[in-house]
């Protein structure tokens, strides 16, 4: 199969609400997904740690305490993952489920997103380095860097924080990745602009795209999301023919709302041999610098 050329992805500016019943919560997840595929977009993104907005479906017992939200969402991961399967069959697209604690043993857990095709495949990225208050969750880092070959081509994912460091973008764009999921969920804007800023990083270094989902809006009633500020952005290399500012769509900053773009996959790969800069190829040449590709794992979805 001949490499895609071009691609649409839309990123979601998802809302932490709090919805009565789980029904309630199928039937919201329902209609972001419809309004997604409804922009054209054969990538739909949801954001890190959006999936803790289904404690509020269980009861004050639950949503309250900390521990018992980790516990109860991990639960109803494979329900979770199976909807966003449903979805992603009917309306024809990938998606990445937003992320959440899924249980590694009592007490254990990593922050994991899922990526659903339309055939019902699923490919798993658990975030790499944890933030402090991840810490103090008790939510472990995982050491499994994959990169996930679809459809539509070759998609990487660094859950928020990990987009901070560069060495593991760089991993999965040497195994081949051309696309790079960040959902992400930031209390403050400065934590939304550190996101951001290497999300913009590592679309320049790598010469690839990068796709940022945030969470939106306060949520008192959770000791986990209660604030959330952020902008979906869909980022390149700012170089001529692609883009002159790197910038290919932005939300509005906490708005909730979907914002889309199409990326043009071949004129990033003409870039690595062709550009004003070479970036990609020119990585070596920092002084220390090694091929990272051996520590990724390639996972077939297609």
């Amino acid at each position: 199969m001949s490499p895609r050329q071009t691609l649409k992805v839309a990123s979601a500016q998802y809302p932490i609400d709090q919805p009565a019943t789980l029904d309630a919560w199928r039937d919201k997840i329902a209609r972001w997904v419809a309004d997604g595929a409804a922009t054209g977009a054969e990538v739909l993104v949801f954001p890190e740690y959006a999936a803790i907005e289904q404690a509020a479906a269980l009861g004050e017992a639950v949503y309250r305490d900390l521990a018992a939200t980790l516990d109860a969402v991990a639960e109803l991961e494979g329900a979770r993952v199976q909807l966003h399967q449903e979805l992603a069959a009917k309306h024809g697209v990938h998606i990445l489920v937003g992320s959440g604690p899924s249980r590694k043993g009592p007490g254990r857990y990593t922050n994991a997103a899922q990526l659903v095709t339309p055939k019902g495949n699923v490919g798993v990225q658990e975030k790499l380095v944890m933030t402090p208050f991840e810490v103090d969750w008790g939510i472990s880092a995982s050491h499994e860097m994959r990169v996930f070959d679809t459809s539509l081509g070759l998609i990487g994912i660094n859950i928020c924080y990990d987009s901070e460091f560069p060495l593991l973008a760089r991993a999965m764009a040497e195994a081949g990745a051309e696309l790079l999921l960040v959902p992400s969920c930031t209390e403050r804007v400065s934590g939304y602009h550190r996101v951001r800023t290497g999300s913009r990083a590592r679309a320049l270094e790598n010469q690839i795209a990068a796709v940022v989902s945030p969470t939106v809006g306060d949520a008192l009633w959770s000791p986990a999301v209660d604030h959330n500020s952020g902008s979906a952005g869909i980022y390149v290399p700012s170089e001529h023919t692609v883009s002159d500012t790197g910038i290919l769509a932005q939300g509005e900053l906490n708005a909730a709302q979907w914002v889309a773009a199409d990326i043009d996959l071949g004129r990033l790969r003409h870039l690595r041999n062709s550009g004003e800069m070479r970036n990609y190829v020119d990585w070596l040449n920092q002084p220390g610098a090694a091929k990272l590709a051996d520590k990724v794992e390639v996972v077939t979805l297609a």
